[in-house]
């Protein structure tokens, strides 16, 4: 296969710029944010003569930068950066120790940021729990450190925004009084991950895909994320999330618009988020009485995988043993437009599954007559997957003549990796942090596509909110109850990712 694709080093220049990290002792700074400069600063995507300002409470700058070295060594480990290349990395962090409450601490930041090649550009990025977002939001409209007179001025939030409809519409409400929309970034790595961005790639690009691409020819689509891991830390978040409100709202029903959407008029942050907007809106509401068949829900109970045993959910520290959580939600929706009318979206993910697999897979239709239907081994329904993650690329199934001197079938599978001859594919925090300090928010979740997706689901969560029970499956294991009949009507099965 001939790959084209540009190499993970490559980008467009950017200006220096003042990175605020608010939270710059927790853990997402050390997993994810260090290690994503270090390699954006290696490759030219960061430029060197940024600042790194961490704002923290109750450390020294010597105890936090050696948490970030140690942070560097426990989660990414191929990074190889020896002490004097740390050093060196590390002169660019300046600290500001302060409570996130106090104008104090904004007037501090405010005299730490640098006048870099004659501006005071600054993206600050909320590595803090959700609650305190308006806080940030309201410290930096106060001093003035919103105003864009000197520099732009980006804000980064993460998920989850909100935890319904009205508390996400009450937070975009509070953030838009203290900061313009252009200048919110909502991350979702999900979608900073090399492959789903290359969804656009592979549609808009490729004439072979698209009139193919519609009701017409697809029987149904799977979207689906299966971890085999627990929830390892987040108790304390996931007991108020679960699998429908983790993955399922969020990243996998904006992976649902990238390949449900019509091609933008120019690949641009508002054409493109335009067009997602325009998939949200016309997913079919969800009617009395089909939750039963349009939605499953499931928690792991004890299980294995080869030699570890697993503990059931609700022996997990920090849960509920009476917990109803669900540790794996799927859900069957459908778009009312021209191009998907009848085609259902089946969206599933689920914790403590048997492999860490994302996939979207393309069920199509089978031809209308099929002359070897009647023999022993009867075709099965091409299909196109799309594997996200691991192993990024695409296979295409289709059937073929078995040797010899029959014309039994057999399932050929035709794969086309993502990424050959070792090439590296960027880590999502990599893209996002470089597309921010760009100021493009192509990848980055507007208000109105938030409330929205909220509003979709909501139907779903007010009828599992008062559940007293939910269906159990083994860990470790695919055998859900209820996923075989959310497939009831469609063409082949509930392809199990391997």
């Amino acid at each position: 296969m001939e790959n084209t694709a540009a190499k993970a080093c490559t980008g467009k220049s950017i200006e220096p710029s003042n990175i605020v990290i608010f939270g710059a002792g927790g853990d997402l700074t050390k997993r994810k944010l260090i290690p994503a400069l270090v390699k954006m600063l290696r490759c030219g995507l960061l430029h060197p003569e940024s600042k790194v300002i961490g704002v923290l409470k109750g450390r020294t700058m010597e105890v936090w930068l050696d948490a970030l070295h140690q942070g560097m060594l426990d989660f990414a480990p191929d990074i190889k950066m020896d002490e004097a290349q740390w050093q060196e990395f590390s002169a660019m962090f300046k600290m500001v120790d302060g409570d996130l409450q106090d104008d104090k601490t904004y007037a501090d930041l405010a005299d730490s940021l640098e006048t870099l090649d004659g501006h005071i550009n600054a993206m600050f990025y909320c590595a803090i729990p959700p609650r305190w977002y308006t806080t940030v939001a309201a410290g930096l409209h106060k001093l003035g450190l919103a105003d864009e007179d000197e520099g732009y001025r980006r804000v980064v939030i993460e998920k989850p925004f909100g935890m319904d409809l009205d508390s996400a519409q009450q937070l975009n409400q509070a953030l838009q009084k203290l900061l313009d929309e252009s200048q919110i970034y909502r991350i979702d790595h999900y979608l900073g991950k090399e492959s789903v961005q290359n969804l656009l790639v592979y549609r808009f690009s490729n004439s072979i895909l698209e009139p193919l691409w519609n009701r017409n020819f697809i029987d149904h689509i799977q979207i689906s994320a299966a971890e085999s891991i627990g929830i390892e830390y987040r108790a304390n978040y996931y007991e108020k999330s679960g699998a429908l409100r983790d993955m399922i709202q969020s990243h996998l029903m904006q992976v649902m618009t990238l390949v449900a959407m019509e091609p933008p008029v120019e690949f641009s942050a508002d054409a493109v988020r335009d067009e997602k907007i325009k998939v949200l809106r016309a997913v079919r509401e969800f009617e009395p009485g089909v939750m039963d068949k349009q939605t499953v829900a499931a928690q792991y109970g004890s299980g294995s995988k080869g030699d570890e045993k697993i503990n059931a959910y609700v022996s997990e520290e920090g849960v509920s043993p009476d917990s109803v959580t669900e540790t794996f939600a799927g859900v069957r929706f459908y778009i009312d437009n021209w191009r998907w009318q009848g085609v259902p979206f089946i969206l599933w993910t689920g914790k403590r599954l048997p492999e860490r697999v994302s996939e979207i897979v393309i069920h199509f239709k089978k031809p209308p007559f099929n002359l070897f239907d009647t023999h022993a081994n009867p075709p099965l329904a091409n299909s196109m997957i799309f594997r996200l993650h691991p192993d990024e690329g695409i296979a295409l199934r289709m059937n073929a003549k078995m040797p010899g001197l029959t014309t039994n079938t057999q399932r050929m599978v035709m794969r086309a990796p993502y990424s050959e001859n070792g090439e590296d594919v960027s880590d999502a925090y990599e893209v996002l942090l470089h597309d921010v300090l760009n100021g493009d928010a192509t990848l980055f979740s507007r208000a109105d596509e938030v409330e929205t997706s909220w509003a979709i689901i909501e139907p779903v969560l007010n009828a599992w909110k008062d559940r007293i029970s939910v269906q159990r499956y083994r860990a470790g294991t695919l055998d859900i109850p209820g996923m075989d009949a959310l497939f009831e009507g469609c063409e082949g099965y509930w392809h199990k990712p391997s």
